[in-house]
Formats: C-alpha cells, sequence, structure tokens
C-alpha cells in the first residue's frame, strides 16, 4: 500500500495527538518533524509543513477506521498527496456528442499545481474555465479516449450496456497510464457494482490498486480528470454541430428532440453520426413514445 498523505489543520493535529497518546504510541522527534509515533506494523508522521503521512502494514485499517471517519471526512475533503491516477467521464447522459474517458497522473507536485490552478469537479465550472484548466491539466501525463457516435453506435451491441461500454474505456485509460507512469495507484469516480470495472481490467491482464468511491471528483487528480473529458466532449460536441451546421444541445432535453427531429427529417443516416442511439430520446424522436 502506498503511503497515506494528507493535510492537517492545528485542529486536527490536535484530534490526531490526543488519540495516539490514548492508544499508547511511542513518540519521537525526528528533523523536519512536529512528531513521529509509531506502534507494531504502523507509523504515523506529522512534518513541520502540516503534512501528515501514515505507512505500515496496519494503516489501511487505521486509515479506514480512525483517520478518514474522525480526522480528514470531519473537518472537510481529503486531500490524497501521493502519487496516483484520476479517472473520470463526460457525456454518458448527453444524447449528442462523443462519450469521452480521460485519465490523469499525478505526483506530490503536480498535485499541489492542480490546487493552485484552482482545479475542481467540472460540475462546477463553465466551459470557458473547463478549457483554460484542460490545457493546464494537459502539462501532465494524461490519456482520453473519445469514442464518437459514429463507433459508439457501432460497439454499443458488443458490451451490451452502458456501464460495460463504460468500464472498458476507464480500464483503457488507466492501461495507458500504467505503461506511461509506471504508477498502478488509480482512483476513479464509481458509477458501477465495482466488479464492473475490475472485470474490465482483468480482462486486459491489469490489477492496479483501484480505488473506486462516490463523489470522487473530491479528489484532485480525478477532478482534473474530470475536466479534461469535459473540455474533450465540449468541443467534440461542437465539431459535429458545425458539421451538420446546427447546434446540438447537451443532455437529453426538449430541445434535443427538437433538433433530433430536424436532423432525422433532412437525413435519417444523420442522427448516427451525431447522437447516442440506444437513447430512449431516440424514440421520442422517431414518435414511438
Amino acid at each position: 500500500m502506498n503511503p497515506f498523505v494528507a493535510e492537517l489543520t492545528p485542529e486536527k493535529e490536535k484530534k490526531l495527538i490526543a488519540y495516539l497518546k490514548e492508544n499508547d504510541f511511542e513518540f519521537s522527534s525526528p528533523p523536519h518533524t512536529k512528531f513521529a509515533a509509531k506502534k507494531t506494523g504502523l507509523s504515523v508522521t506529522l512534518y513541520l509543513s502540516g503534512k501528515l503521512v501514515v505507512q505500515g502494514k496496519e494503516a489501511k485499517s487505521f486509515i479506514e477506521f480512525f483517520i478518514e471517519p474522525e480526522i480528514t471526512q470531519s473537518f472537510g475533503n481529503q486531500e490524497n498527496y501521493f502519487p496516483h491516477i484520476g479517472i473520470d467521464e463526460s457525456g454518458k447522459g448527453d444524447f449528442f456528442g462523443p462519450l469521452c474517458v480521460a485519465g490523469v497522473f499525478a505526483d506530490e507536485k503536480g498535485i499541489y499545481d492542480l490546487k493552485e490552478w484552482g482545479v475542481r469537479d467540472s460540475k462546477k465550472l463553465g466551459d470557458k474555465e473547463i478549457h483554460r484548466l484542460a490545457t493546464k491539466i494537459k502539462s501532465l501525463p494524461h490519456h482520453i479516449v473519445i469514442i464518437n457516435p459514429t463507433k459508439y453506435n457501432e460497439i454499443y451491441p458488443k458490451f451490451g450496456n452502458l456501464n460495460s461500454l463504460l468500464a472498458w474505456g476507464h480500464a483503457t485509460a488507466i492501461e495507458a497510464l500504467i505503461a506511461k507512469t509506471g504508477c498502478s495507484k488509480v482512483i476513479i469516480d464509481q458509477f458501477a457494482n465495482e466488479q464492473v470495472v475490475l472485470g474490465a481490467l482483468r480482462r486486459k491482464g491489469l490489477k492496479p490498486d483501484l480505488d473506486q468511491r462516490h463523489r470522487g471528483e473530491e479528489d484532485l487528480v480525478v477532478a482534473a480528470a474530470s475536466i479534461l473529458a469535459r473540455d474533450t466532449f465540449v468541443r467534440g460536441l461542437k465539431a459535429l454541430s458545425d458539421k451538420v451546421g446546427l447546434e446540438l444541445p447537451k443532455g437529453a432535453s426538449s430541445l434535443t428532440v427538437q433538433i433530433g427531429k430536424q436532423l432525422k427529417q433532412r437525413s435519417p443516416e444523420l442522427l448516427h453520426t451525431v447522437a447516442k442511439l440506444h437513447f430512449k430520446t431516440l424514440d421520442q424522436i422517431e414518435g414511438k413514445s
């Protein structure tokens, strides 16, 4: 297991120290630290900068049952400063446009850069800000899987459902970034049963240290991936809009149905090149519901 790293406020430090003392940790004062505390299989070090590092054979349960519920989560979002890959997607709920899966790798310096740039969940940002940040994020190792509608409609029946297709996209991005960076620690925003992505990874012969979490975009590297995926989707949607001479809307609203009907009247085959045809939106466009 990679070392767990987090930034602590003075209040968090006090709570941590109290717990360690109550549980008979052995304290010392190595250079550049506020303290180091040890127990069998567990090492807890707090640096002068406020950075906490937890490692050892017993670290996983200590983090899961104390650090996360009592320290990091009780005082706000946890920052993971250890090197890792973050993966997220965009376009899965949009009738028009591509499905995009993006992955980003960042080490400790890269994660501090992401924080300084103002990276956060793409759903909280406008398109211009997303594009500005995406340009910066691309200075880090990254990989983007773009499945344009024509290809999407061709391969979707082979997967049978969206989650399986998404899992393949995630596994493909993970595979590329592991090859580029050698990093095997991966965090993704969980979108299905854990076994769906694990199965897609196994089929590629991959066994990364995978952390699937709800609200994964709270992690800065996953947030960076969400920005890259969204920027790629927005630019892909604009390219398709330019191609057909109509502004294709995001989502799957009544406006989407209206534009879809216009395209179908122009050419029945046109929808195949700009839309994901397994959506129930197609039934509305064709007057079936």
